[in-house]
């Protein structure tokens, strides 16, 4: 899609004639329109557009619409006399007091709305500025003086003008810079035609002086032809020049005053011109420099934009890592402690005045050690606890630690919570569960563990600089460690403060009886069965079945899920006065190491 050309033409009656040229026919109409509104808004006149002719022309590019607008300025009597009327209107507005007393404040509130700081013009009032700035009566009264003759040296104007070609009617070359020369070595030869070296590229006009001379106001852009080149430099970019084509009535001869059409140094080089070949008065050697310059400042700014990017990827790569570490931390110590540590403040030790404690350990899991590879226990072991793992987070309590064979949880710690009893409870139905998938290396059947749980207060802080632990302390951990030796292959072991935490919240306990429990004396301790309330799958985590949800559906609103779930909301709701002094947190479970001191 090209765009239209226009050429102004005095006529012989001195009328004013616009050609416009264009490759879409019918759009004609919608330059008067343009015209009409540019003369009324920059020059403040009044003019009427009529098409004189149109017709199809067969121009380089092809067949063009050729229409020519007669242009006619509208008299100063024409634009006065519509005058009268208003004259009237302001005679009737004169003897109306009151719309004359109206007229003032309008007036009034005009000046006052002038404000007395210069404002800046806006884009258009700039370019109306430049566009208008010659009219008056100077240009008018302004005449040229012009020497006798031409003070000015062939070889001087040739080397002032470096890039200039004079031809007559006929393109014979009759003179040419030095520097064209130079770069288009055939214009030295006697009587060659320049349409031979050189075709149009701008305006899209056949190359003929008639077709020049129409559009000799545009600015004119040639090119050289490569096959009229040194064989040497046909591989380089053609020279193209961009430059004002000048009639010379008196010669008959027409001036082609240009320079090359160069936008950076890269350019120059590609054409293996230099610098110096300009003339110091060209601007196009500061359109060059200065090309260049925006070429370096966007190279710098694409520069610091991949930089950016850069650092954006990395900071995304470290945004990655850290969270992998904190997960790694969050693993050893509970979040709130960790991000006490990573801000420097010590961990104050927190008391809470309840809590459950489990510990557990795997049957005759010296003998197993015995009889296998350190390999297969290291298996065994840890099938066993990524199971108890997830269990942890099913009924979120926390993992203290694991040493060896034994395993240790607690619930209300370090996030004090009303149920902690009955989640440990039901992790430890887990863990019973559990380990019957996770099979012995000497005799492959199921492993066999002792769970033991106990009910008490304990004091819990950090301790140690290098891999800083959070312990436990107090005669619970000691009691919950004797609860689980003291047990039977398969068995949950409870105490009584434990058995009086899980009493009516929907557990099966039978009573074991009194034993004898070494640093305590004798003691009346109880087995945990199951829970009445939760199914198997629940207690583990699994995801139900549909016929599971089926089975759900068809149960009486008394059911036993629903119950279940209803004990262990109540139990979160209710708080003992006793609770801990340690602050609440959001989350129950935080994944985390704990060393526990018996």
């Amino acid at each position: 899609m090209n765009a239209p050309s226009f050429r102004v033409e005095r006529g012989a009656d001195g009328r004013m004639l616009l050609h416009y040229y264009s490759d879409r026919s019918g759009l004609c109409h919608i330059v008067p329109g343009i015209i009409e509104a540019v003369a009324k808004d920059f020059f403040d006149i009044d003019v009427t557009m009529d098409i004189l002719s149109m017709n199809k022309e067969e121009e380089r590019t092809g067949k063009k619409e050729h229409v020519v607008f007669l242009v006619v300025q509208k008299s100063h009597r024409q634009r006065e006399r519509a005058r009268p009327n208003r004259l009237l209107d302001n005679q009737d507005a004169q003897r109306d007091p009151e719309a004359l007393e109206g007229a003032f404040l309008r007036m009034k509130g005009k000046y006052l709305g002038v404000s007395v700081c210069p404002v800046k013009k806006s884009h258009w009032e700039v370019v109306r500025s430049i566009v208008t700035c010659g009219k008056g009566h100077l240009v008018n009264t302004f005449v040229p003086v012009y020497p006798e003759r031409l003070w000015i040296e062939q070889k001087t104007f040739c080397n002032a003008f470096p890039f200039h070609i004079v031809f007559d009617e006929s393109l014979r070359v009759k003179q040419a810079g030095v520097n064209i020369q130079k770069y288009v070595p055939g214009l030295q030869t006697q009587k060659i035609r320049l349409d031979e070296y050189f075709s149009i590229i701008h305006p899209q006009v056949t190359f003929n002086i008639f077709s020049i001379c129409k559009f000799i106001n545009s600015q004119f852009v040639l090119k050289a032809r490569r096959e009229r080149m040194p064989q040497a430099w046909k591989s380089q970019p053609a020279l193209k020049l961009r430059g004002q084509m000048i009639w010379m009535e008196s010669v008959r001869c027409m001036i082609y005053l240009c320079s090359p059409k160069l936008r950076s140094l890269q350019e120059l080089e590609e054409r293996r011109m230099h610098l110096s070949d300009i003339a110091p008065h060209d601007t196009t050697r500061d359109l060059v420099l200065l090309n260049q310059q925006r070429l370096a400042e966007i190279e710098l700014s694409n520069q610091l934009e991949r930089k950016k990017e850069e650092l954006r990827v990395l900071s995304k790569h470290l945004a990655i890592e850290k969270k992998k570490t904190e997960t790694l931390l969050y693993a050893m110590l509970p979040e709130h402690v960790a991000n006490q540590l990573k801000e420097g403040k010590k961990v104050a030790a927190g008391e809470f005045k309840t809590c459950t404690i489990l510990f557990s350990d795997v049957v005759t899991f010296t003998n197993i050690c015995a009889a296998c590879h350190p390999i297969q226990i290291v298996n065994m072991l840890n099938s066993m606890y990524s199971k108890f793992d997830r269990l942890t987070s099913v009924h979120e309590v926390y993992k203290v630690e694991t040493i060896g064979d034994a395993y240790m949880v607690v619930g209300g710690v370090p996030v004090p919570i009303g149920s902690h009893a009955q989640r440990v409870a039901n992790f430890a139905l887990g863990m019973r569960i559990s380990a019957k998938e996770v099979m012995n290396p000497v005799t492959g059947e199921p492993i066999q563990i002792r769970v033991g749980i106990h009910t008490g207060p304990v004091l819990a802080g950090v301790v140690g600089d290098k891999m800083p632990r959070y312990c436990l302390f107090g005669d619970t951990v000691n009691t919950a460690s004797r609860m689980e030796s003291h047990g039977l292959p398969n068995k949950v072991h409870v105490s009584p403060t434990a058995y009086r935490a899980l009493e009516n919240q929907g557990f099966e306990i039978i009573e074991r009886g009194e034993i004898e429990v070494k640093g305590k004396g004798k003691m009346t301790t109880y087995f945990l069965i199951r829970n009445l309330h939760a199914s198997e799958d629940e207690i583990m985590g699994r995801p139900q079945s549909l016929l599971d949800h089926k089975a759900s559906d068809e149960m009486t609103p008394g059911g036993s899920s629903e119950a279940g779930q209803g004990s262990v909301e109540a139990a979160d709701r209710q708080r003992s006065s006793d609770q801990t002094e340690t602050p609440h947190f959001p989350n129950d479970a935080l994944p985390s190491g704990f060393c526990a001191l018996l």
